[in-house]
């Protein structure tokens, strides 16, 4: 089984989500992530999930 994931329109659910995001992690997203990187490395985050290197599978930005 190969299990593959795409852009989210985030603008769309960014209200719903945002607050259950917090550090107690209700949502289990810490281990959701295949690649961790802080925000200003947004382009090459973008650049290693298109392209899928690294085994990329879902990126996560942190501010």
């Amino acid at each position: 089984m190969t299990l593959r994931m795409g852009q989210a329109n985030v603008k769309r659910w960014v209200d719903d989500i945002l607050p259950l995001l917090t550090d107690d992690d209700p949502l289990g997203v810490d281990t959701f992530a295949s690649h961790v990187l802080p925000l200003d490395q947004a382009p090459h985050a973008y650049e290693i999930f298109q392209k899928k290197q690294d085994g990329a599978v879902k990126v996560m930005l942190r501010p």
